[in-house]
């Protein structure tokens, strides 16, 4: 028999938001652990389990109804001699008397648990749980203090306590029964995981999936803030959804912890990205602060993955969360995916019951006072930060046809025709289905997929020198230069970095992973109409997957855009079958007088000769010699003869440079020595373990740390300051390169850096 009480929608529960969920009633800064709580009840729980029957007679016979004839409206049994509150703890239990009249209606004990008397053991025990439920909650009602809260707790007081009179199983009643919303939070973190780090080696996919079942844990058991606290910190959300949530959490996830009586879920499993974008940037924040504060308590395995790898993959995740266009939150995102999904619950399994957060994969322990006091800052940026240099096409941009401007030729296909084939071929019901790998298949359609699931990106760059330099674009510059070096052996290394970083050159750049793996190098002459291919390559580990051919379909869109529709290039014999199969040919179609290279030098000299004839008119001042030197001076500062100036000549930047090598290596020392004493420099004391931090070196290529440093001192390596200013420059950039800006290595970085340049000053190599 199953009965239910109503819940109404909409009423918040207990405690502030913070790491440590309160037991219900507590009052959320002043009450017990979830563990605690819980684990207090199933002790009371066993005791009277395994008290004699003629007790747990008496316990239940309290909220049975009077069932003597006459029909008494008793509800319960209440002894004539009530135990003292609190109860004593040296008072001896008494013998149970059936025959003990009720306070209230005179009748016996057993006239209201007769219709207890062939009832199982089991069934007991049952009812017995329940009762302590309701003696909990009915302590909850009257400690707490929230009214919205204090209604919640009554309603499932009332809805245990019909379960006990009508021995039925509790019964939530409520519009909707879980899930909430789908896909789950979950499902979703699931989903992110297949969508961002399905490519990644077992080893490094396994990290990707500890971090997540630590995240779902968390929220598992994070103590939400009560809507009237949200509202004063957020007064302009959407206070209803969040307070009918909040209810269920309180109901089904929340108080179910510690009465068992009523069923009990996982947040992650029954409410989706709604729930989770309302606690997301405050839970993210605490939980960074919590791990930044118990650095020092954490074990070295975990260190790296709580202080490194955790901070990276929540800004990762908060993106998917507030963008509006993430794939993860689709029912059909599976659909697409190659590969299918990985078992939920073999990915993501939260242990059931609370446990110390570093050391495994479950929630932490913060204080309770600053919890609520962080406004939400919603994440709407991407990854890149917008630049006016680097410029991304959108796989679906649509490229400028002007139809009206091009002249009609005698035997065209009439456009209606086309306009008929075009739908039929662009209806997804009228395209067969073929094998990824057919032989059908478009070369870069395995790319293609890639790009829709994010796992690649193309952006065009290129260095500028009117603008201030973007890090992100200088650093996938000097990667295309790696590319190119290593691909291009016989190419000459100065001339690739010299023609990668020319403000008139421009890159196709494929990105994978944050790191460039390939790249066409180009640059557009756009009067002449044509742009001429410089380097083309794609690194060796990552060939044979398409991304040639969709580097040269993307860089064919870009200059359709731009309205250049000619191609030249220079390739030798391992290039050209790339090249034909992409649809080049030896036959130039190009006037040879737009591209011939004598005809160019020719006019590009008489420019310069010209310039040069401007300037010399500009600064033809003859100014009278030097009589100083006559009077006994023996040298002056070269900015005060007469026209040095308007030559164009600046002075150099002033710097001490010591040129006595043993004072130089003794003041280098010293400065090392310091900056190794800081208290900031334990993060860069020696090389990055390849174990602690998977994949560090395929994003820095030129790793430095100070036991490094050191070495080079002591074998005379550093024969200037600049060279030892540009090594100790380098851990810096590398640190804040890796790391996000919240990592505890990412400030660690920014204090060192101001301390070591703090004694650089200091010792006079540079101005103060």
């Amino acid at each position: 028999m199953a009965d239910s009480a109503g819940i109404q929608q909409g009423s918040p529960a207990i405690g502030a938001a913070g790491l440590v969920p309160a037991a219900p009633g507590a009052g959320g800064t002043e009450g017990s652990g979830a563990a605690g709580g819980s684990a207090r009840i199933a002790v009371k729980k066993a005791q009277l389990r395994s008290s004699p029957r003629p007790k747990k007679l008496e316990k239940l016979g309290v909220y049975s109804s009077c069932k003597a004839e006459g029909a008494c409206k008793c509800n319960g049994w209440k002894s004539q001699n009530p135990p003292p509150t609190p109860p004593r703890t040296d008072q001896q239990s008494s013998a149970v008397n059936l025959q003990e009249p009720c306070r209230s209606c005179s009748h016996t004990l057993g006239d209201h648990v007769t219709h207890l008397e062939n009832v199982s053991e089991e069934e007991m025990n049952r009812l017995l749980g329940i009762v302590l439920d309701v003696e909990y909650l009915y302590t909850c009602v009257h400690k707490e203090e929230d009214a919205d809260t204090k209604q919640v707790y009554f309603s499932l007081f009332k809805l245990l306590r019909k379960s006990i009179l009508q021995m039925g199983k509790p019964m939530l009643e409520a519009q909707e029964s879980p899930p909430f919303e789908k896909p789950s939070i979950e499902q979703g973190v699931n989903n992110f995981v297949q969508y961002k780090f399905s490519h990644l080696p077992s080893k490094e996919r396994q990290t990707i999936m500890e971090l997540a079942k630590m995240f779902l844990n968390q929220i598992n058991y994070w103590q939400l803030e009560t809507p009237s606290q949200r509202r004063q910190r957020v007064p302009n959300d959407d206070a209803a959804g969040y307070k009918a949530n909040y209810t269920r959490w309180l109901c089904y996830c929340n108080v179910p912890q510690f009465c068992d009586s009523l069923p009990r879920y996982e947040t992650t499993q029954i409410f989706g990205r709604t729930l989770l974008r309302s606690v997301f940037t405050v839970m993210r924040k605490q939980l960074l602060e919590q791990a930044r504060q118990e650095k020092d308590k954490l074990p070295p395995e975990k260190r790296t993955l709580i202080l490194t790898h955790f901070p990276k993959f929540l800004s990762m995740l908060e993106e998917e969360v507030y963008s509006h266009s993430s794939p993860i939150w689709s029912q059909d995102f599976l659909a697409g995916a190659a590969g299918g999904q990985i078992p939920i619950h073999t990915v993501i399994s939260p242990p059931p019951v609370a446990r110390q957060l570093y050391y495994s994969t479950s929630p932490v322990s913060v204080d309770p006072s600053t919890c609520g006091s962080v406004s939400p800052a919603r994440k709407t940026a991407s990854v890149l930060e917008p630049n006016p240099v680097g410029e991304k096409r959108k796989p679906s941009e649509p490229l400028p046809h002007e139809e009206n401007k091009r002249p009609r030729v005698v035997g065209d296909i009439p456009m209606d025709l086309i306009s008929e084939v075009m739908a039929t071929i662009t209806d997804p019901a009228a395209i067969p289905e073929t094998s990824l790998l057919s032989a059908h298949s478009a070369r870069d359609e395995a790319a293609r997929l890639e790009e829709r699931r994010g796992v690649i990106e193309f952006h065009v760059i290129g260095n500028s020198l009117n603008q201030k330099p973007n890090k992100r674009i200088l650093m996938w510059l000097v990667g295309l230069q790696n590319v190119f070096s290593h691909q291009l052996p016989r190419m000459p290394k100065e001339y690739i970095t010299r023609l990668v970083f020319d403000p008139k050159h421009k890159t196709l750049s494929l990105i994978k992973d944050g790191r460039v793996i390939g790249g066409i190098c180009f640059r557009m002459f756009p009067s002449q109409g044509f742009t001429e291919i410089v380097f083309c390559a794609v690194t060796s580990n990552e060939q044979v997957k398409g991304y040639g051919t969709h580097l040269m379909n993307h860089l064919k869109e870009y200059h359709i855009k731009h309205e250049i529709l000619n191609f030249l290039t220079y390739a030798d014999e391992y290039a050209i079958g790339y090249f034909k199969k992409q649809g080049f040919s030896k036959d130039i179609k190009v006037p040879k007088a737009k591209y011939e290279f004598s005809v160019i030098i020719k006019k590009q000299k008489e420019i310069i000769k010209k310039l040069i004839e401007r300037k010399q008119a500009q600064i033809r001042k003859v100014y009278p010699g030097l009589s100083c030197f006559k009077e006994g001076v023996r040298q002056i500062p070269i900015e005060s003869i007469p026209g040095i100036r308007e030559t164009g000549w600046k002075p150099v930047g002033k710097g001490k440079e010591l040129k006595d090598p043993d004072q130089l290596y003794s003041t280098l020392k010293t400065i090392l020595q310091h900056v190794k004493s800081h208290q900031n420099a334990w993060p860069f004391m020696e090389p990055v373990k390849k174990t602690e931090a998977p994949g560090y070196y395929q994003v820095i290529r030129f790793p430095m740390d100070l036991k490094t440093m050191s070495e080079r001192l002591k074998s005379r390596y550093y024969t200037t300051r600049k060279l030892f200013m540009a090594d100790m420059q380098r851990i810096f950039t590398n640190c804040r390169e890796y790391n996000p800006p919240e990592s505890e290595y990412y400030k660690c970085a920014n204090l060192l850096e101001k301390f070591f340049y703090t004694k650089i000053k200091e010792a006079g190599l540079i101005e103060k």
